[in-house]
């Protein structure tokens, strides 16, 4: 089973953002433009929000954070 994850960008177009496929164990995350979502409020399902947590992204999303305060 693959699934994918994207994220709806105001009203237009679902943008891929990446996708994981448990039976082979292949992950792939555009990281930038989930940080950018993530920035912009984007609420991840409860699976991305953890597999995101998992890769550290949310780690990179408060460094980016703290660059800009």
């Amino acid at each position: 089973m693959k699934t994918s994850y994207t994220f709806l960008g105001e009203g237009r177009d679902f943008r891929k953002v990446g996708f994981y496929d448990p039976i082979n164990n292949q992950t792939y995350l555009n990281v930038p433009v989930i940080l950018y979502f993530l920035e912009k409020r984007a609420q991840p399902t409860t699976t991305v929000h953890d597999l995101l947590k998992k890769v550290g992204v949310f780690t990179e999303l408060s460094l980016n954070q703290t660059k800009f305060n």
